[in-house]
C-alpha cells in the first residue's frame, strides 16, 4: 500500500499525480459545461426566434451554433494547466495554441453573425430589389474580410508578434490602393448608401436634372434608368447621389395649378360665378381636393383665372384623366351660362378718315393740263 501511495505521489513534469488528476477533472468539467451551455442557449434562442422573428436573435443563435469544441479545447486546457507547474517552453507553446484557437473561434462567431444579418437583408431584398441583393453579396464578402483581418492582427499581437510595422505597411498600401481605385470605391460606397438609405428603388420614377425614367437596375457601380423615350440611361452611383433626385413614385398627392381666360366682354356677375363653378366641378370628382379658384389678373386679351387643387394619387394617368374631366366640365358649364373662353385677339380702332385735297399752283400745270393744242 505504501508503494502504491508513493507511486501516486511520484512527480511528472514537476507535478504530482493528484495535481494532474485535478487539472484533468477541471478540463473535462469545463468542456462538459461548454457543451451544455451551447445546447441550452441554441435551443432557447431557436424557440425565441420562432416567436419574435428578430434578426439579432437569429444571428446570435447561428453564431453560438458555430461553437466548435476542438477549438475551445486549447483555451480550456490552458485554464486547467493553471493548476500545474509546467516548464516555461511548454507553457508558452500552450498559451500560443490557446490564443490562436480562441481568436479563430471568435472570428467564426462574428463571421456567422454578420452573414446571418446580411442573409436576412438579402432575402427581404430579393422580393423587392434584386439589385440590392446582388450588392449585399459584396457587402457580405467585405464584412468577412474585415473581420478576419482584425482577428489576424489581434492574434499576432497577443502571441507576441509586433504588428506595428505590419499595420503601418497595410496602411500605406491601403492608401495607395484606395487612390488607385478611388472612383470604383466611390461608386461602391454610393451603392451601399443607396441600399441602406433607399432614396429610390427599382420601379421608382425619378427625375435627375434633364433626365427622367424608371429605375431598372441598381448595381455596384452604376444605376440604369429606362427613359420615357425607350433608351436606357446609365448613371454612376456617385454622380447620381451628388445630384438632386426627384422621386415621383413616393409622391402621396400631386398639387395641380392651371389657369384659363375668358373674354373681356364677360360681365361681372358671370365672372363672380366662375370660381363657384370650378369648385363644384372639382369637389364632384374622386381623388381630388379643391384648394382655391380666383380671378387674379387682367391679361392682354383675356380675364385670367387661376385654380389650385390636389390629386390624391401619384399616378400621372389619374392626374391627366382628372384634368380632362375638369376641362370638359368647364366647357359645358360655360356654354350653359354664355361664358366664352378667351383667345388671342387684337382690336384695332381707326379714327374717321380725314379728307385730303391737292391744290396745284400755276407753275405746277403740266403739258397735259394746258388744254387742247391749236389746230
Amino acid at each position: 500500500m505504501a508503494q502504491i501511495t508513493e507511486q501516486l505521489g511520484f512527480p511528472l513534469l514537476g507535478n504530482s499525480l493528484a495535481q494532474w488528476t485535478l487539472a484533468a477533472g477541471i478540463l473535462l468539467l469545463t468542456l462538459a459545461l461548454t457543451m451544455l451551455v451551447k445546447w441550452v442557449l441554441v435551443n432557447r434562442l431557436a424557440a425565441l426566434s420562432k416567436r419574435v422573428k428578430l434578426t439579432f436573435v437569429d444571428a446570435l443563435s447561428v453564431a453560438l451554433d458555430k461553437t466548435y469544441l476542438f477549438l475551445l479545447f486549447f483555451p480550456w486546457l490552458l485554464f486547467a494547466a493553471s493548476w500545474l507547474e509546467l516548464p516555461a517552453p511548454l507553457s508558452k507553446s500552450l498559451s500560443v495554441l490557446a490564443t490562436i484557437s480562441f481568436f479563430i473561434q471568435v472570428g467564426i462567431w462574428l463571421s456567422a453573425a454578420a452573414s446571418t444579418f446580411i442573409q436576412h437583408s438579402r432575402q427581404h431584398a430579393l422580393a423587392t430589389n434584386a439589385a440590392a441583393a446582388t450588392s449585399l453579396a459584396a457587402v457580405s464578402f467585405l464584412s468577412r474580410l474585415v473581420i478576419w483581418a482584425i482577428v489576424l492582427l489581434l492574434t499576432l499581437d497577443n502571441i507576441g508578434i509586433d504588428v506595428t510595422a505590419l499595420v503601418a505597411g497595410l496602411g500605406v498600401g491601403g492608401i495607395a490602393v484606395a487612390l488607385a481605385i478611388q472612383n470604383i470605391l466611390g461608386d461602391l460606397f454610393a451603392s451601399l448608401s443607396i441600399i441602406i438609405d433607399k432614396p429610390f428603388e427599382i420601379g421608382d420614377f425619378i427625375v435627375v436634372g434633364d433626365f427622367m425614367g424608371v429605375v431598372a437596375n441598381i448595381g455596384l457601380k452604376t444605376t440604369r434608368i429606362s427613359s420615357l423615350g425607350g433608351e436606357q440611361i446609365v448613371f454612376s452611383n456617385s454622380d447620381l447621389l451628388a445630384s438632386r433626385v426627384r422621386n415621383y413614385k413616393r409622391m402621396q398627392q400631386r398639387r395641380v395649378v392651371f389657369g384659363f381666360g375668358v373674354l373681356y366682354q364677360t360681365t361681372a356677375d358671370q365672372l363672380a360665378k366662375i370660381p363657384t363653378m370650378v369648385r363644384e366641378i372639382i369637389e364632384g370628382l374622386e381623388l381630388t381636393t379643391f384648394d382655391r379658384a380666383h380671378f387674379f389678373r387682367f391679361g392682354e386679351s383675356s380675364l385670367d383665372f387661376e385654380v389650385v387643387y390636389y390629386v390624391q394619387s401619384a399616378d400621372y394617368n389619374v392626374y391627366m384623366d382628372t384634368q380632362q374631366a375638369i376641362n370638359l366640365a368647364l366647357v359645358r358649364q360655360f356654354a350653359e351660362h354664355d361664358i366664352v373662353f378667351a383667345y388671342p385677339t387684337r382690336s384695332l380702332y381707326v379714327e374717321a378718315p380725314v379728307p385730303v385735297t391737292f391744290d396745284k399752283a400755276p407753275d405746277d400745270v403740266g403739258p397735259d393740263d394746258a388744254g387742247p393744242a391749236p389746230a
